[in-house]
């Protein structure tokens, strides 16, 4: 059924995975809540929830026409700010590429990546970021940082995309982005007081909840990026949920058998299932199932040891980096393996299934460059604060109390 030259059936489906897609931001808030101590629940969550505001707004004020306009292969232009003219195809996908929904929907579905990946960033900064200098670095960093990213990889017109470069949905743009900004941040504000103390998250129910919500939203994340309801998004998400699965397993096995405690712990569950939905973020509508399982296999061991080694030199409060960044590496690389144009004859052949090395050679300059560019720019940007501003981090007689209080006024728990 069409309305309009567009398909109702592909239109419903990718409303209903944008919805989705932005549960996943309260799942962030709770996920990360449950990793820092209790005097800093609050303050934590509301940075993924004001991620949600400010991107949003900045994604129709000038983000989405930065993203998806048509200037050059680095950067679009300003055609669409104000979100102007959605009338006119998406850049790039016009004639026989053209979408199956309205522009409109696209501009929706896309709006939700940005938000979650600047919520996903906020974690490596809990505990001690102030909450002005977040919103600010929010709405510079969606302008300045996000949306070229995503120009490069998601728009036709990127010269990533143009390479031959592949990522369904948002390996390199939104996980080794956010993973690249998280741990440029985590460098910048230093060690939480006090420093020398071995700090564990306070709630970890809060923890398995918010990551079940992000298990749930991650169906639409990336089956929704097959953007109609076809069989392209059945392998999506079939292959979403087996890579998570796969990476829980490899994930606890790790921690029982090689990492110091050896005991498998809820934390660890949660994590591993993360690690494997980000793996299989870029790969879900290139591989086969078989392959999903071996992506999150490797994702969950990989990160797991990537969390112990990254957590001995930087305090990534919610292991941002060793999830998120490690993560996309891995899928991002693995879609260079893995690949299969019998799954989706619009991809390419990977090196296990007769293609060569030039995917998986691709798919390593566009991880460099997206990694290399995003983690340049947050310092950049961190460093204006630091020279225009009062600095990014609180003060020790905010720290010590908590932010929840000192920042925000508010207590996360009173049982008078």
């Amino acid at each position: 059924m069409t309305l309009d030259g567009f398909d109702t059936g592909a239109t419903a489906w990718v409303l209903a995975s944008s919805a989705l897609v932005l549960l996943m931001t309260p799942g962030v808030a709770f996920l990360y809540g449950g990793m820092v101590r209790s005097k800093n629940v609050l303050s934590t969550m509301m940075m993924s929830f004001i991620a949600m505001a400010v991107v949003g707004v900045c994604w129709i004020a000038l983000g989405y026409s930065l993203a998806f306009g048509d200037a050059n292969p680095f950067f679009g232009g300003l055609d669409f700010a104000g979100l102007s003219d959605m009338g006119a195809p998406v850049p790039g996908f016009e004639g026989d590429s053209a979408l199956a929904i309205p522009p409109i929907v696209f501009v929706g579905f896309q709006m939700m990546f940005a938000v979650i990946t600047g919520a996903l960033l906020t974690g490596s900064a809990a505990e001690r970021w102030r909450f002005g200098s977040c919103v600010v670095f929010l709405a510079v960093w969606s302008l300045l940082v996000y949306a070229p990213i995503a120009h490069w990889v998601f728009s036709p017109h990127g010269w990533a995309a143009s390479m031959g470069s592949l990522d369904f949905a948002g390996g390199t743009v939104v996980h080794c982005n956010a993973g690249a900004c998280g741990l440029a941040l985590a460098f910048v504000l230093g060690k939480r007081e006090p420093r020398d103390a071995d700090i564990d998250g306070h709630n970890k129910p809060f923890v398995m909840m918010g990551a079940a919500l992000l298990w749930f939203g991650w169906f639409g994340f990336n089956a929704g990026s097959a953007l109609n309801a076809n069989e392209l998004a059945g392998y999506a998400f079939v292959n979403t949920n087996a890579a998570a699965c796969a990476a829980m397993l490899s994930w606890l096995a790790m921690e029982r058998f090689v990492i110091e405690g050896r005991r498998a712990t809820s934390v660890g569950a949660a994590s591993g299932a993360i690690a494997g939905l980000v793996a299989i973020t870029p790969c879900a509508g290139f591989v086969g199932p078989r392959s999903a399982l071996a992506v999150g296999l490797l994702a969950g061991g990989l990160c797991a040891l990537a969390v112990h080694v990254i957590g001995g030199f930087v305090d990534d409060a919610a292991d941002v980096a060793g999830i998120h960044l490690i993560g996309g590496v891995v899928g991002a690389l693995s879609v260079g393996l893995f690949a299969d144009r019998s799954i989706n004859p619009a991809g390419r052949d990977g090196l296990f299934f007769g293609g060569g090395i030039d995917l998986l050679i691709d798919q390593a300059v566009v991880v460099a460059a997206v990694t290399a560019f995003a983690f340049a720019a947050t310092l950049g940007i961190a460093a204006l604060q630091e020279f225009l501003s009062r600095g990014a981090r609180v003060t020790d007689d905010q720290e010590t109390p908590g932010l929840d209080w000192s920042i925000h006024g508010e207590k996360p728990y009173d049982f008078d």
